[in-house]
């Protein structure tokens, strides 16, 4: 996946400014904070060089989380237009870039607490798309008050593993009330994201929302309890990158997990979704899918002929069509 030029060059003209020491102790005190703090619900950003530490580390990777969600999103609700995204906790903006690259939205309103987050999301979207330029940018706690704006499409990213329990469901609720068209929220792919997830789309279901993706039926998950939800998108680092994370690698795995629903009635899906990387054998792969009966293992052969190669382009997180 590629990441756009203007925040690549961002980064680089940054970590240029304050150098690698600098930014890797901010690194590394945020690391530990994100740890430790975690689901307080406090800021967890102290100054610039954290913000920027931020995001070298982090924005890529919300970026490609996002786009990959959104992407699966549309697939779903192909012929939906979004004029207007709402991107709340919006950070350094990583989601509204994706919703720009794949929507060519006529506006965006971020809605971010920190101001040190704000700023540089501003001052990069100066050198982006109109759409980015124009962004309407306005200080917000979801944890405070209703959302002040709509959109067709809601986002937020990475923000409800950060809330205690307590504010949990009305921040959903919040956001749900805001989606004209489509709501989508991105947490980690860890367990505790997925259980954040799966909380939030009880919440929503039963405030008769239906489900765009991943899930392709709205009855209770079959995945066991030992067992999560996840996907995974493949990220460039950077030079900087890999030094604030010690890492060789000239790429990076981030794991994530998603939800989008419509509060407009949608077509049955017939479709599975794919939850593990396929088993290629000769002649065959094989694949763990979730499908409106539950989760089965697929079998796709040569004898499938145009459905089995395009079965082999897919991986793990994509909707495919089930073989008869």
């Amino acid at each position: 996946m590629q990441i756009p030029a203007e925040i690549t060059r961002y980064i680089e003209n940054y970590n240029a400014e304050y150098g690698q020491a600098k930014l890797t102790e901010a690194a590394h005190k945020l690391s530990n904070r994100y740890r430790e703090q975690n689901s307080c619900g406090k800021p967890l950003i102290s100054n610039e060089a954290e913000a920027l530490a931020y995001v070298t580390a982090r924005m890529p990777a919300t970026y490609g989380a996002v786009y990959s969600a959104l992407s699966e999103t549309l697939l779903g609700v192909p012929s939906l237009k979004i004029n207007s995204v709402l991107d709340v906790g919006a950070g350094t903006g990583a989601a509204s870039y994706a919703a720009d690259v794949l929507l060519d939205p006529e506006s965006i309103v971020c809605l971010e607490r920190d101001f040190r987050m704000s700023s540089i999301g501003k001052d990069l979207f100066s050198k982006s798309s109109a759409a980015l330029q124009n962004a309407i940018w306005k200080t917000y706690d979801i944890t405070g008050g209703n959302l002040p704006y709509h959109g067709d499409l809601v986002v937020s990213s990475y923000v409800l593993n950060e809330l205690n329990p307590q504010s949990l469901d009305d921040a959903i609720l919040k956001l749900w009330g805001a989606a004209d068209q489509i709501l989508l929220l991105v947490e980690p792919g860890t367990p505790k994201g997925y259980s954040i997830l799966k909380r939030a789309r009880d919440i929503l279901l039963k405030q008769k929302a239906h489900i765009v993706a991943p899930c392709v039926h709205e009855r209770n998950c079959p995945l066991p309890e030992n067992d999560w939800c996840h996907f995974t998108c493949r990220i460039p680092r950077s030079r900087m990158h890999k030094q604030l994370k010690s890492a060789d690698a000239p790429y990076e795995d981030e794991k994530f997990t998603y939800l989008a629903v419509t509060p407009k009635e949608i077509p049955a899906n017939h479709n599975g979704r794919i939850l593990r990387h396929p088993q290629i054998s000769k002649g065959y792969l094989t694949m763990d899918v979730c499908t409106e009966n539950g989760i089965a293992k697929v079998k796709y052969s040569k004898k499938d002929g145009t459905l089995y190669k395009s079965a082999r382009k897919k991986g793990a997180g994509n909707s495919i069509p089930l073989p008869e």
